[in-house]
């Protein structure tokens, strides 16, 4: 296993290079398999675990069964400082006897001040901590005035609650104003955004605020300064669930254009080339990239997270790396 630095310009820690998404267990992966995956990832040296106040309602859970689970794991193996742990809020049901959606409308609980604080505080409650490594705004509330949101995640940074706090399902130009705009209140900035992104790219849609654009990682690689605090980025379904290697299962909207399906033919191509697995090269490509991101993989079973593993230590070399940057 690899590590890097995450950092805010304040605050800082190791993690590790891939990162474990523990979104459906507690729910779809019962607890035996889920303890197996925890425990096989920290003997492979992960470090680094994500989940979210809102795992899994749509598998029949309550929404925190995923931190649940995760109190359970720490505690019978006795290994919270061993690990770094990322949670989100805000996109939990503000209503619950109404539906979640990802379109309008959404009913998230948004990101208030108040509803920040408490979902945290909830948050460690339930994960069985006293504070917070990374926590993210799990999607954008354009509703909230930016200053309120960022100066209440402050907030929490300055009382140790939290670590790092972060950003994710957002466009760029919010990202960049909620740091300067956390410069301007002398509190911590956002240091990660998590996105999704895969070798395999959506058609262009400006409505679309949940892909990690070449935009926002050439504003990531340009951090780093006192000016500019560096800013990470993580990459949720950087597998899009499977359907990177499974030609029978249908890929998410917008991604099925002919570029993708030749982009997944040759992905498969190079995996044969190398000696390795089309999700091995994939993840591969995205830690080696020109700005390294943190994949977050989400295994059902112990021998999916052996596979992955597998792409941890996985260099491309750069006359591959230029054939799957061509298609």
């Amino acid at each position: 296993m690899r590590y890097r630095t995450l950092g805010d310009g304040r605050t800082s820690f190791d993690v590790s290079t891939l990162c474990l998404g523990t979104m459906l267990m507690g729910t779809r992966t019962d607890e035996e398999t889920s303890f197996a995956i925890l425990d096989r990832y920290l003997e492979a040296g992960g470090t680094f675990l994500d989940t979210a106040n809102n795992y899994s309602l749509w598998a029949g859970g309550h929404g925190r069964d995923s931190e649940d689970l995760l109190a359970r794991w720490l505690v019978s193996r006795g290994v919270r400082d061993q690990v770094r742990i990322a949670t989100k809020l805000g996109a939990a049901q503000k209503d619950r006897t109404l539906p979640l959606s990802s379109t309008p409308p959404t009913n998230y609980q948004g990101l208030a001040a108040e509803t920040i604080t408490w979902e945290a505080h909830e948050s460690l409650r339930h994960l069985g901590v006293d504070h917070l490594d990374v926590l993210y705004g799990h999607v954008d509330d354009l509703d909230t005035p930016l200053a309120e949101t960022v100066g209440a995640f402050g907030k929490l940074q300055a009382e140790g609650v939290v670590g790092i706090s972060g950003i994710s399902n957002v466009a760029l130009w919010r990202v960049v104003e909620a740091r300067e705009e956390a410069l301007r209140q002398g509190v911590a900035p956002y240091g990660v955004v998590q996105e999704q992104l895969s070798y395999l790219y959506p058609t262009p849609d400006p409505d679309r605020h949940n892909w990690a654009s070449p935009e926002l990682l050439d504003y990531a690689r340009s951090t780093g300064s006192d000016e500019r605090p560096p800013l990470a980025v993580t990459a949720y379904s950087p597998l899009l669930q499977g359907a990177m290697v499974r030609d029978d299962k249908e890929l998410w909207e917008g991604y099925g254009h002919p570029t993708s399906l030749e982009r997944r033919r040759v992905l498969h191509e190079v995996a044969r080339q190398v000696g390795a697995t089309p999700n091995q090269v994939a993840l591969a490509w995205l830690l080696g990239g020109p700005v390294p991101v943190i994949p977050v993989i989400g295994p059902s079973n112990l021998a999916q997270l052996d596979e992955l593993l597998g792409a941890a230590d996985l260099d491309l070399d750069p006359e591959v790396r230029a054939r799957l940057d061509a298609v």
